[in-house]
């Protein structure tokens, strides 16, 4: 009996697509270096100088990843926006501690990689990066059919940031009853929530990428694959003035799960739900959907991206900064004497 003949290419892994894919993505990555990178593309690790102006330095580090927007991405056929989401996504994450980034790792998975795909992809990272002064310092390709189902990719990443010890929030101690809650939009449904926007818009509705999202001037994939945004540039200076206590990044579990997670266990989060209106998008997706006000509250973020708590004889200089950034900010809500939880009035 002769013996089959296997090479990892008829295994369902093709090594030239993965080099192919790095050729692609080695200048996108060399655009972002910055000047603590000591290496370049190709070496087992990525190196930084760990050389920081801040007196205190402390590292800030998270990891993320963008969820089911990828199989938006693949019907859209639209790759580099959900690079920037994901890099985005963890900047905002170390903002809230009052980091600023410093590099990023990136982990790329497929069943087949398709250069053209990961190029798109380390595209949206890198411009990212740059507009944040940050390096894409290294990543992993991996092609794993078996794992992953036909044309599937998923993303993930790992950021690294800085923060001195004298800017690191939340400041617990500092926050009292009064206190103001200023509310940053979102861009759209930023990365969460996409398990239900597919059903209603695709199962539900059975809408297309190119139809309108009714209520709305917007095509289903221009709506689903808004940017999720970063806060770094008009938030970062409110941060060095040490004008803000805390800050959170709304995500999954919005307003409701994510605020708690900076309050001190004595004091609530009160929204006043009258100060924005929600957005089209959400209202659609609720109505569609059935979904509750409550629920609503947990699994979308209802256009308010981050929030800010603020001293109260500091929340009319906060919000005339941020207005002077162009960015549409609002008093949000207050804090009360509570649990450490969110009510809505």
């Amino acid at each position: 009996m002769s013996e089959a003949k296997v090479s990892y290419a008829s295994s369902g892994v093709d090594i030239n697509r993965q080099d192919e894919a790095l050729r692609r993505i080695k200048p996108l990555v060399k655009a972002t270096k910055t000047p603590g990178v000591r290496s370049d593309i190709g070496l087992f690790g990525g190196l930084f100088s760990a050389q920081f102006p801040e007196a205190k330095p402390i590292l800030v580090s998270s990891m993320d990843g963008v969820g089911t927007k990828m199989k938006v991405a693949r019907r859209a056929g639209t790759w580099d926006t959900v690079g920037q989401d994901l890099v985005n996504h963890c900047i905002n994450d170390i903002l809230v501690q009052g980091a600023r980034p410093l590099f990023f790792l990136d982990y790329i998975a497929a069943q087949r990689l398709e250069p053209e795909v990961i190029e798109q992809i380390v595209k949206g990272m890198a411009t990212a990066c740059k507009d944040a002064g940050s390096a894409l310092i290294g990543g992993e390709l991996a092609e794993m059919p078996g794992v992953y189902a036909e044309g599937e990719v998923d993303v993930a990443g790992t950021i690294v940031g800085v923060v001195d010890e004298a800017d690191l929030l939340p400041r617990l101690d500092a926050m009292a009853e009064g206190d103001v809650l200023i509310g940053l939009p979102s861009s759209g449904l930023h990365t969460n929530g996409y398990s239900l926007a597919r059903k209603v818009c695709f199962e539900v509705e059975k809408l297309d990428v190119n139809d309108k999202v009714p209520g709305t001037d917007r095509t289903v994939a221009d709506a689903l694959l808004a940017i999720h945004r970063s806060y770094l540039t008009p938030v970062m200076p409110l941060v060095k003035a040490h004008q803000l206590v805390a800050m959170a990044h709304i995500t999954g579990g919005g307003l409701t799960d994510n605020i708690p997670r900076v309050l001190p266990k004595t004091l609530d989060a009160e929204i006043d739900t009258a100060s924005w209106e929600i957005p089209a998008l959400f209202r659609f997706l609720m109505e569609k959907g059935g979904l509750g006000i409550d629920d609503a509250r947990q699994a979308l973020n209802l256009g308010v991206g981050m929030v800010l708590v603020v001293k109260p004889e500091l929340a009319g200089d906060v919000l005339a900064r941020l207005h002077e950034a162009e960015e549409p900010a609002w008093v949000l809500g207050r804090l009360v004497k509570g649990a450490g939880i969110v009510r809505y009035r």
